[in-house]
């Protein structure tokens, strides 16, 4: 069965792309927000497997929306994205609810399979 995936970013064009490759590389993109408010409604209708988060949204940052998801019980695991690279968020950044991080320049089905492990 392939796995699922709630694909969140503001960015529709990398929304799109994402889910190109991804599907390519045997994943199911089951559903797509562009804020984190909808994330949060969906994940909690769709029940995916990962949730693929992107840490700058317009309402909610990534970092909120991924304690929301953990907090609202999802099984899911949690993704961050940037396209910036995690060092860039410092030492304050909270990343006790997410599962990992990648750039968005690296995302790969392959990564995602080392972080559901």
């Amino acid at each position: 069965m392939q796995p699922t995936i709630l694909m969140v970013d503001d960015h529709a064009p990398f929304r799109e792309r994402a889910r190109t490759l991804l599907e390519a590389q045997g994943f199911c993109v089951v559903g797509e927000a562009g804020d984190g408010r909808t994330a949060l409604t969906e994940a909690d209708r769709l029940r995916p497997d990962i949730a693929l988060v992107d840490i700058g949204l317009p309402d909610l940052d990534g970092f909120a929306v991924a304690a929301g998801l953990r907090a609202a019980g999802s099984a899911a695991v949690i993704v961050l994205i940037s396209g910036r690279d995690r060092a860039d968020f410092g030492d304050g950044a909270d990343w006790a609810a997410a599962d990992g991080f990648i750039a968005k320049s690296e995302l790969t089905g392959d990564l995602l399979v080392e972080l559901m492990t």
